[in-house]
């Protein structure tokens, strides 16, 4: 008779660990709770924690020093270089929009469909938070309310390939890699238009509504490139001008 094997305790708790980080629970590069108290919360030894993670740090979804143990942020050791590689490039800017239209529209008619009342709550509170971001003037705090709800359609779209994608897009997104989005709400009368098109989607999803979901961010993401090219254009428009005014630091007297 084969003897039945009881799966490791390391192993169940690698595996729960895991299935966090997949499911966009536990986040790239956020640090995990101390040992001992990590311990407490899952009910099981040190020593069987500390082997549940050696092995997820083994296998590069954690990564550990003295410091802490964090989610490895394991797509930017592709995504950091190809962005940069991209950095003012007014073809992959076009590129970068391109790609956002695809995965958005369909990510916010899954995030209709899909949405559990936990998300949808949630998306209410992010256009609460946009509200009051706005009335405030402040670019800073609509910019990130507006990358916040964009991760949390996509966490109600509930595809996790997607999710983890999109996530370290919006990372580079922060770090102004494709196009700078402060420039974006300082131009005159975007701030209300790009107010008016999230609530439409959020509104949408919250809905339940997946055809409206769908235009509503197809018709948000054509916006941001259209006002993002008609920036660069005036930002080139205005470097050859200057260029002009000194045409004469080129010539001989």
């Amino acid at each position: 008779m084969l003897a039945v094997r009881t799966p490791k305790i390391a192993d169940a708790i690698a595996a729960h660990i895991e299935k966090l980080i997949l499911e966009g629970t536990l986040r790239p590069g956020e640090k995990l709770a101390p040992e001992r108290d990590l311990a407490v919360k899952l009910d099981v030894s040190r020593p069987s924690l500390r082997e549940g993670i050696d092995r997820l740090v083994r296998r590069g979804l954690l990564t550990s020093s003295k410091s802490g143990t964090y989610v490895a942020e394991f797509l930017a050791p592709i995504l950091v270089p190809l962005a940069n590689l991209y950095r003012d490039n007014q073809q992959a800017s076009a590129d970068y929009f391109e790609f956002r239209l695809c995965v958005e529209a369909h990510a916010a008619r899954d995030a209709a469909v899909r949405a559990t009342d936990v998300e949808r709550e949630a998306i209410r509170t992010c256009l609460k938070d946009m509200r009051k971001a706005h009335k405030l003037a402040d670019c800073g705090q609509e910019a990130e309310a507006d990358v916040n709800l964009h991760m949390l359609v996509y966490e109600a779209g509930h595809n996790f390939v997607v999710l983890h994608v999109m996530r370290a897009m919006s990372e580079l997104l922060r770090n102004n890699i494709f196009f700078n989005r402060e420039n974006l709400y300082l131009k005159a009368g975007v701030r209300d238009q790009l107010l008016c098109q999230h609530i439409e989607i959020g509104e949408a999803v919250i809905a339940g509504d997946p055809e409206r979901a769908e235009k509503a961010a197809g018709d948000h993401i054509r916006f941001v490139f259209d006002t993002v090219s008609e920036i660069q254009r005036a930002t080139n428009r205005l470097k050859t001008s200057q260029m002009r005014a000194k045409r004469g630091d080129f010539l001989a007297d």
